[in-house]
């Protein structure tokens, strides 16, 4: 395989724009794609021409206006490029116009009150800094979405005001530090993405994992996680080759995707891109999703974006590395060899640990979901409570210069093995803390909350505009200070003096810290119930308002969006759980018993000894009991939801009633899991789900 001939083959990317676009035009879309400058009309016209052609050759018929509606997914429709002609024939046509701008319904999509049903039109609006591309035999064009009246209706709009916002006053607080040559400075992203593969046949046979995602039902496995034999661990030939038809797909696509491994839990498995432009990032990882479960199809398995899809092993998540380049090629949050003497440096670790701390509410929220809320807290996951690691090395130089003491260089330490065969190795400036939720990893922070399903679009959008708050303020300080230098130290003072709370570099599992960060007056929003209501708080309105990343309606539409979601989610959970127990676990279990009590009377006759049937037996008969009266109480707590509540008072309600109600429920048939024999369950057990890949 020549990895080089297939990576961006499927792409309308910069050497496809250049062999086929008049120089002229070729240097207006760059400009566009790396400044951020409007596009010219007639230029649209010319490009997209030329990307027409170039996708008909690549086998397209159709295009569509690829755009992520407010449902962690994304949508498009598709139109064919014929246009009838006179003569009866018809011609391929793709005009500018078409190319810039769409109009799909919008009435259908989750809007939070911004479109009313009999209010359909919406707009799609190219995005020309992520490129086209082409799969299935259409021309995917990356778009934005917005309502008629002109409200973002999608993720990816208040994504790019965000990097807009963020580049800004990033440029402003260079300029006052001496650094004059920068045009752009971009938010990056690199978005680990976790998965589950099992059997597409036993995926088949599970209701739950149909249509929930994760399994409502399980007992736990004899062997699960313990002895961290999977972690890294030698890829299974049937994985193996799910991992290279799956490279090969997104490497066409232009995704890059780098890094493939076995994770902690059995059937787990991580893939890694490098780093890219936050939108960009965005858009190739709702790809890597909707790539792992075709091509996961292809060969047989069914990939599990689920944040929990089985109790008692990890989670899954997306680790969001976030970090700051200018169009020079300067991280923004690199140490460098004197991170002490690196005034840039220093200033923007700073705007980072105060953002986090003012908003990490928001933080908390972008991974807020009924899925990530069985993750967070345990098994690897890292807690509800927002903190920052930095590393000793690094809390202790802020904190030396903060109190005035002359901070010893940190310097690149050197790492001796012990083996004479073996190199030294150079430390980096911290450690790796994978309790953190949030945490300096060299030259960028790991956000490790987000959850394995979700869109990283919201994490980067609250991330960009509370790092360029903080900018903007210090913006003012360093156009007011009569000696930059100086007031460098000043922010370093006020931020370890005001926001050192944040901090915390030791173990956020124990429950040390939850009282810790109590007291220290964190938030700690354990569920998505308590996380949402941050977005309509009157200081985050005032932020995405002051920045014009969203407007209070915006604000308020996501709110309303993210409660039905949470509603829809365990309503669909309850129900399908009360037909599992009601259709499939009860009567086996009701077989099982009359067949032991059958089994027990024959005993009887032939005179040998019932007590340990009969005990079965009884035992059964209770947990058939309790089933029973599980699976009807959660049906009346489901039908009963909505009356007489509050949005807000529906999304407590499951929360509060509906999820401990299920827990009851899926207990007692766990139990029934255990004794029943094996030839005799219904459905494929946690041993065969992850272990038969």
């Amino acid at each position: 395989m020549n990895i080089t001939k297939i990576f961006g083959s499927k792409v309308f990317d910069d050497a496809v724009m250049r062999a086929r676009l008049p120089k002229s035009v070729y240097e207006s879309l760059k400009r566009t794609r790396k400044e951020g400058t409007p596009l010219d009309e007639n230029v649209a016209h010319v490009v997209a021409g030329a990307m027409k052609d170039w996708a008909v050759e690549m086998g397209a018929t159709h295009y569509t206006h690829w755009f992520q509606p407010m449902t962690n997914i994304t949508a498009g429709k598709h139109d064919a490029f014929l246009t009838p002609t006179d003569d009866g024939k018809v011609i391929l046509e793709f005009s500018g116009k078409s190319l810039v701008k769409g109009e799909p319904d919008a009435s259908s999509f989750p809007s939070g009150g911004l479109r009313a049903t009999f209010e359909a039109r919406g707009y799609t609006a190219w995005d020309p800094t992520s490129p086209a591309f082409v799969k299935d035999g259409t021309l995917y064009i990356p778009t934005a979405f917005c309502s008629y009246t002109g409200e973002a209706l999608d993720t990816k709009t208040p994504l790019l005001h965000s990097m807009d916002v963020i580049s800004d006053k990033a440029i402003e607080v260079l300029r006052l530090l001496g650094v004059n040559d920068v045009k752009r400075v971009i938010a990056t992203v690199g978005a680990e993405q976790e998965y589950f593969l099992i059997d597409r046949s036993l995926y088949e046979k599970r209701l739950d994992l149909k249509l929930c995602g994760r399994t409502l039902f399980g007992a736990r496995p004899p062997k699960g996680q313990e002895l961290d034999d999977h972690y890294f661990g030698r890829i299974r030939l049937r994985v193996s080759k799910y991992m290279h038809d799956l490279d090969e797909e997104l490497w066409s696509l232009g995704v890059t995707s780098k890094t493939k491994h076995n994770e902690v839990a059995p059937a787990q498995h991580e893939l890694a891109p490098v780093f890219e432009s936050a939108n960009v990032a965005c858009d190739h990882n709702q790809l890597i999703m909707e790539t792992c479960k075709t091509v996961a199809k292809k060969n047989g398995l069914a990939c599990l974006l689920h944040e929990k899809p089985f109790n008692y092993i990890n989670g899954s998540g997306k680790h969001n590395n976030w970090s700051l380049s200018t169009d020079t090629g300067k991280n923004l949050l690199s140490p460098g060899k004197d991170p002490a003497d690196n005034a840039v440096f220093l200033t923007f670790l700073c705007a980072v640990v105060e953002a986090v701390d003012e908003y990490g509410d928001l933080l908390r929220l972008a991974a807020a979901s009924a899925g990530n809320d069985h993750r967070l807290g345990g098994f690897e996951a890292p807690p509800a409570i927002v903190s920052i690691f930095l590393g000793e090395q690094l809390t202790s130089l802020l904190q030396s210069i903060a109190t005035g003491v002359n901070p010893d260089t940190v310097s690149r330490l050197i790492l001796h093995t012990a083996a004479a065969a073996l190199p030294d190795l150079p430390q980096d400036d911290s450690d790796r803390n994978r309790t953190s939720p949030f945490a300096f990893t060299g030259n960028k922070f790991e956000f490790r909350m987000v959850g394995s399903s979700q869109s990283i679009a919201y994490a980067n959008i609250f991330l960009n505009t509370a790092v360029a708050d903080v900018l903007s303020r210090y913006g003012q300080r360093l156009r007011n200070a009569a000696d930059v230098s100086s007031e460098v130290r000043r922010i370093v003072h006020d931020v370890v003096a005001e926001h050192s709370r944040i901090i915390y570099n030791g173990n956020n599992y124990t429950e040390e810290w939850v009282e810790r960060a109590r007291k220290r007056g964190l938030p700690i929003m354990n569920t998505t119930c308590d996380a949402i209501p941050a977005l309509i708080s009157d200081k985050n309105i005032t932020l995405f308002e002051r920045h014009h990343v969203f407007s209070q309606a915006e604000c308020f539409s996501r709110y309303d969006i993210m409660l039905d979601n949470y509603i829809h989610v365990l309503s669909i959970e309850a129900a399908t759980m009360v037909e599992m127990a009601r259709r499939t676990i009860l009567p086996a279990c009701i077989r099982y018993t009359a067949e032991m009590a059958k089994d027990a009377a024959l005993i009887g006759e032939a005179g040998g000894i019932q007590a340990p049937v009969t005990d079965i037996v009884k035992e059964l008969s209770g947990l058939i009991g309790k089933i029973k009266a599980g699976t009807s109480a959660l049906e009346e707590l489901n039908q009963n939801a909505g009356e007489d509540k509050s949005h807000y008072q529906t999304a407590r309600y499951y929360c509060d009633i509906v999820v401990p109600a299920m827990q009851r429920l899926r207990e007692c048939c766990d139990r029934a899991e255990t004794i029943i024999a094996s030839d005799a369950w219904p459905l494929p057990t946690y041993t065969d789900l992850i272990y038969r890949v």
